[in-house]
């Protein structure tokens, strides 16, 4: 949260150019306060992991967020008791008719499947049409980053031949950048993915700007330049011992996959992994929620206010 100070303060000027978030008196006098309406579209297997995860990256913010989670169909799930999915989801098709603050949409394990393969594929696509009218700020992970981007842009994704697993240093590429303010000049990132985008593809796309990325991992984070839409190809939200837990999966089904690196203590498997991007995974989600979500959504939260913050939005 922001502080407030007097409007003529001279530290006001001072912290505002040094990009500390500050705001003045006639500003916060003139604001209206309520909780934050945040969705969860989980479409992870392991609902339960997932959820545990992202909420810990929400959880560092003053905000108070009034958090639902949605899944796309009523199928059953192999990992998630039934139980737990008809006492704490609703389906898309009984909220699409509702607005919200923010939206976050989690990776699949859909790597290698072309998108026509995805048996919700046009439901997913039209998730994303709702969101750009009934949401203020949607963050897409992983998967759904790129298949965002394929849906809206017509970015191609491309397969690599081996599993992009480990974790990987980072910059950021605009010092003034809202969502990575506070970040260090260099941070880490986990990453888990067969899946990328070049960067001159990204580039080609004039509503898009890259914000963050990595020599060996690629673009790891990009936004559309009014906010609405934040691309995450990486994993800030990962558990110390998820890509442990994912490698050890994929062995055992027999995927020839190289050990995660960066990972484990002198890169041996049998040494405790050491997780380093915690503190930056908890600040892009406070980042984010702030400054995309929180400083721009309307009070009264309903389609027409959303597409006054988006003009170039079309309902």
């Amino acid at each position: 949260m922001p502080i407030k100070i007097p409007d003529q303060l001279p530290a006001l000027s001072v912290l505002d150019k040094e990009n500390i978030f500050v705001m003045s008196e006639h500003r916060a006098i003139s604001q209206e306060i309520r909780p934050m309406q945040v969705a969860i579209l989980n479409l992870m297997p392991n609902k339960i992991e997932t959820e545990v995860q992202i909420l810990r990256m929400l959880s560092n913010t003053p905000l108070q967020i009034n958090v639902e989670f949605i899944r796309i169909n009523a199928n059953e799930s192999k990992n998630t008791p039934t139980e737990h999915l008809e006492n704490f989801y609703h389906l898309f098709d009984d909220i699409k008719h509702r607005q919200y603050d923010g939206l976050i949409i989690t990776g699949a394990p859909l790597a290698l499947l072309d998108y026509s393969q995805v048996t919700f594929w046009d439901k997913i696509c039209e998730v994303f049409d709702w969101a750009e009218n009934n949401v203020t700020s949607t963050m897409f992970s992983c998967w759904a980053a790129h298949a965002a981007l394929y849906h809206h842009y017509g970015l191609n994704r491309h397969l690599r031949k081996e599993k992009l697993s480990g974790v990987f240093k980072h910059t950021t590429l605009d010092e003034k950048e809202l969502l990575t303010r506070g970040f260090d000049e260099s941070f880490n990132v986990p990453h888990s993915r067969y899946g990328y985008i070049d960067k001159v593809d990204y580039q080609s796309i004039p509503e898009i700007q890259i914000l963050a990325e990595s020599a060996e991992a690629g673009v790891y984070l990009a936004a559309s330049k009014n906010k609405q839409q934040v691309y995450l190809t990486g994993h800030p939200e990962y558990d110390t011992t998820t890509l442990h837990e994912e490698y050890l999966r994929d062995s055992a089904q027999g995927d020839n996959i190289a050990l995660p690196k960066n990972y484990y203590q002198e890169n041996d498997l049998n040494k405790a992994p050491v997780g380093s991007w915690r503190s930056h995974g908890s600040l892009l989600f406070t980042n984010w929620l702030n400054y995309y979500v929180y400083q721009i959504t309307p009070y009264k939260l309903d389609a027409s206010n959303i597409k006054a913050i988006h003009p170039d939005t079309v309902i």
